[in-house]
């Protein structure tokens, strides 16, 4: 398994301006064979965060990369859970409040 610097690294040097998410996923697999998709995208936010030598275009790149790909999970889907009765009125109060 690559550790995220690694893959953070690669996903620097492979993120172009028009590059869709499946190509930049599918181009790090390529390199990274065993990184699953949590791994690359979390890689993809600590390239954003750690910020070293990413130009603007690129952080905008590896930003809607992560973003897009963030809730989507390669193994199961995502299910909504439905709030009990209590906590959905204390979370109706608190957005009043704001």
């Amino acid at each position: 398994m690559a550790s995220i610097k690694t893959l953070a690294d690669t996903l620097r040097s492979l993120a172009v301006s028009g590059m869709k998410p499946k190509d930049l996923l599918s181009a790090v697999r390529e390199r990274h064979p065993n990184a699953t998709k949590k791994e690359i995208v979390r890689a993809a936010f600590f390239a954003l965060i750690e910020g070293h030598g990413t130009s603007s275009e690129q952080a905008q790149n590896l930003h809607s990369f992560a973003i897009g790909e963030r809730g989507s999970d390669e193994s199961e889907p995502v299910v909504s859970k439905k709030l009990s009765k209590k906590k959905r009125n204390q979370a109706q109060q608190a957005q009043s409040t704001h």
